[in-house]
């Protein structure tokens, strides 16, 4: 039963990893991977002291973290909340709606924000009832963060609780009656029940979303960015991608790639260790 899921796994994930070689090597298509000559740390170097890479690294830090910061509570505000709704017609119906924009495509999510943000939109629709100017919010660089991590949170907040509302439900209900008896009221059950059993949950989820603070929604980012808002937008996925796919250099992108992925590896062992320094749960 095991061994078809990991064929595919090896096929598909580690087989692959033979690849990563470019990133030591002048790659030549004609000689191939393995004839290509060795080249060390070459582009790693060039990447580092390249001036573009301290933008692409902070905006993608920044916009990780936003997305770490203001994203990853809201599933388990969101689960919490539904978690107290008595009429389970009615949760079921919230949940359903909540569920509904994770199933909807990256691109038609961006043609949405691109309708709802222009000159005509329904933003400037609502912000021109008090008077105020029209905004083309896609070419203004401040508004690029604030509209990719908000519009992130909508469509991914119901899908993360599915998660938390399982946690949920292994919470036993005596204590919820006992705490009732008690007089406590529904905050306080929620402080001291509902959020000590979703606790190792969200810790786990939490160390995994750490590991993916450099890994920005590549897709995401180049159908919203601009040249207008490459001061705020431009990540390293999109550098690597302008770089070492439109560009050419597939050594190099692979380089700055491999590099991405052994510092999101050391972000999950730290945040695994912390874990497991000051709590009772942790990925190993």
């Amino acid at each position: 039963m095991v061994l078809p899921g990991f064929l595919i796994v090896l096929v598909f994930a580690y087989f692959p990893m033979y690849g990563v070689l470019i990133a030591f090597k002048d790659y030549n298509v004609a000689k191939g991977i393995w004839g290509s000559d060795w080249v060390g740390f070459k582009y790693f170097k060039e990447f580092l002291n390249n001036p573009m890479a301290l933008r692409t690294v902070k905006n993608t830090l920044v916009l990780g973290i936003y997305g770490l910061v203001f994203g990853f509570p809201a599933p388990i505000v969101l689960a919490l909340l539904l978690n107290e709704i008595r009429a389970l017609a009615f949760r079921k119906f919230l949940q359903t709606v909540s569920y509904f924009p994770h199933f909807i495509s990256t691109v038609i999510i961006i043609g949405m924000i691109k309708e709802f943000t222009s000159l005509d939109g329904l933003f400037n629709s609502i912000t021109g009832l008090f008077g105020m100017e029209p905004i083309n919010y896609l070419t203004e660089p401040s508004y690029f963060r604030t509209l990719f991590v908000g519009s992130g949170i909508w469509q991914g907040i119901g899908w993360g609780t599915i998660l938390y509302l399982a946690a949920l439900s292994n919470a036993d209900p005596t204590l919820y009656d006992v705490a009732s008896i008690d007089g406590a009221n529904r905050w306080q059950k929620t402080k001291h029940i509902s959020i000590p059993t979703i606790l190792p949950t969200t810790i786990i989820l939490f160390i995994l979303s750490v590991g993916g603070i450099l890994g920005t929604d590549f897709m995401k980012v180049l159908l919203m960015y601009n040249p207008s808002t490459y001061e705020k937008a431009d990540v390293i996925g999109t550098y690597v991608y302008r770089i070492g796919l439109e560009g050419g250099r597939f050594e190099y992108g692979a380089a700055v790639g491999l590099m991405l992925s052994v510092v999101s590896f050391l972000f999950v062992l730290m945040t695994n260790r912390m874990s497991r320094k000051f709590s009772e749960t942790s990925l190993w």
